[in-house]
C-alpha cells in the first residue's frame, strides 16, 4: 500500500508530494496527463472503486421516502459505494471531491496504523524517507488530500493549529478542520482510534458555528474500518464499510438515536469536585446503565450512532478543565449525532450553535438520545432546552 494519497479527478492522476512539508503548504507541484491507456485501466478500475453491489442494479436506485411535512427525500440504499451514495447525498461535486479524497486518506491511515511499531513513548511508522509518529503520519497524509482535492482553501489540524493554505478556492471552496489521530495515545494498547473532520464552507473557520458545517466525518479504525459521514440537509448518518480490496461500501444508516442504558462517561476526576456531575454519574450506576467506555472519543461517540442508544459525557469542573476542542472534535460530532437524530448539548444548548472564536476553543459536551441529554442538562444545571421539544424537531 502506498504511503501517500492519489485523488482522481478531473480526468488527471494527481501526484504524489515530497514528505516534507513547510508550515505553510505551498502550491502543488504541476500535475501530469495520464496516458490514454492508463486512462482506460482506471476507467475499469478506479481507485475510487467499482460500484459495491449485493443486488442487481434496479435495487440500488436512490428510493423517495415520505417525511412528516408530506414532501420527498432522497435516501440512499444500502450496498451502494461511496461515490453513488455521495451522488444522491449532495449535487455539490466540488463537496464530493473533497470527501472522496479524504476517504483515500482514511484507508491509507487505517494501514499506517494497523503497521505501526510501537516502543516505549510512540508508534511510528514511515512517510517516504521519514519514521513519524502514527498521529504526525496522519497529519501530513490528511493535509495531501485536500491540498490534492483542489477544492480545499485552508485546513488546520490539532496537530498544526492554523490555518494553512491548500490553494483551492474561496467561491466554491471549503475549508477543513480536523483531529488527524484521536486516541493516539492509546494505539500501542491496540483499543480503537480514529480521524474527526468538519468542513466549511468558503474560507472561514472562526466566526462560524457547527451548524454551518456543510458535512462532518470520521474514520474509526478498530477490527473493522469504517468511514462515517453526514452531510448537511440529507437525511441519516451513514457508515461505509473498507473492504479487503480497498473499497468502501455503504452498510449502514442512522435516522434515529432511540432511549437506552449505556454510558461512556469521560473526565470521570471532575466529579471530584463537580457534584452535580457526581451525581449525574451516580444515577447511571443506580439504574443499572451498562458502561461502554474506551477512552477514545472516536469509538465512544460512534457506538451511540451504532448501537443508536446511550449517552457520552464529558464535563468540567474547577480542577479538570475542558480539553475537548470545539472546532477539531465536538463540533463535527455534533453534526454527526443530531444528523443521526441524536442530541448534543454544552450543558446549555446544542454545541452546534456554539460560535468558534478561537481555533483552540474547548468545551464540555454530552451526546446522546432527547431525554439522555434532559436528564444530563436538568442534572448539571437544574432546567433543560428540550423538555418541551419534540423527538425530530431542531432544538
Amino acid at each position: 500500500m502506498e504511503t501517500s494519497v492519489t485523488c482522481y479527478s478531473r480526468g488527471i492522476i494527481l501526484p504524489s508530494v515530497s514528505s516534507q512539508r513547510s508550515s505553510t503548504l505551498v502550491s502543488p507541484p504541476p500535475f501530469f496527463s495520464a496516458s490514454s491507456s492508463f486512462k482506460q485501466r482506471l476507467k475499469s478500475s478506479s481507485i475510487f472503486g467499482d460500484s459495491l453491489r449485493v443486488a442487481p442494479r434496479s435495487q440500488l436506485k436512490a428510493t423517495k421516502a415520505k417525511n412528516n411535512g408530506g414532501s420527498t427525500v432522497t435516501k440512499c440504499e444500502i450496498g451502494q459505494s461511496l461515490e453513488e451514495f455521495l451522488r444522491e447525498a449532495t449535487p455539490d461535486k466540488g463537496l464530493r471531491t473533497l470527501l472522496m479524497c479524504m476517504g483515500e486518506a482514511l484507508r491509507t491511515i487505517a494501514f499506517k496504523v494497523r503497521t505501526a511499531s510501537c516502543g516505549g513513548t510512540a508508534c511510528v511508522n514511515s512517510f517516504g524517507d521519514e519514521q513519524l509518529a502514527v498521529d504526525m503520519l496522519a497529519d501530513k497524509l490528511l493535509f495531501e488530500a485536500l491540498q490534492y482535492s483542489h477544492v480545499c482553501k485552508y485546513a488546520c489540524s490539532e496537530e498544526v493549529p492554523e490555518l494553512q493554505d491548500m490553494g483551492g478556492p474561496v467561491e466554491g471552496g471549503f475549508s477543513v478542520a480536523f483531529d488527524p489521530l484521536d486516541g493516539s495515545s492509546i494505539v500501542d494498547t491496540n483499543f480503537t482510534v480514529g480521524t474527526i473532520f468538519g468542513v466549511w464552507p468558503g474560507d472561514k473557520l472562526t466566526g462560524v458555528t457547527g451548524g454551518d458545517q456543510v458535512a462532518a466525518a470520521m474514520g474509526i479504525y478498530g477490527p473493522r474500518t469504517t468511514y462515517v459521514l453526514a452531510v448537511k440537509g440529507f437525511p441519516g448518518t451513514h457508515e461505509f464499510l473498507l473492504l479487503d480490496e480497498g473499497k468502501w461500501q455503504h452498510v449502514k444508516e442512522t435516522t434515529e438515536i432511540n432511549e437506552g442504558k449505556m454510558f461512556s462517561p469521560g473526565n470521570l476526576r471532575a466529579t471530584f469536585d463537580n457534584s452535580e456531575y457526581s451525581k449525574l454519574i451516580d444515577y447511571y450506576v443506580k439504574e443499572k446503565y451498562t458502561l461502554r467506555y474506551t477512552g477514545g472519543m472516536v469509538p465512544d461517540v460512534n457506538q451511540i450512532i451504532v448501537k443508536e442508544k446511550g449517552i457520552f459525557t464529558n464535563v468540567t469542573s474547577p480542577t479538570a478543565k475542558a480539553k475537548l476542542r470545539l472546532l477539531f472534535e465536538v463540533a463535527p460530532l455534533g453534526l454527526l449525532i443530531e444528523n443521526a437524530g441524536g442530541f448534543s448539548s454544552d450543558g446549555y444548548n446544542s454545541v452546534l450553535d456554539k460560535t468558534i472564536v478561537n481555533l483552540d476553543d474547548r468545551t464540555q459536551v454530552a451526546y446522546g438520545s432527547k431525554n439522555e441529554i434532559i436528564r444530563f442538562e436538568e442534572t448539571l444545571y437544574g432546567t433543560s432546552r428540550l423538555k418541551n421539544v419534540p423527538i425530530g424537531a431542531n432544538a
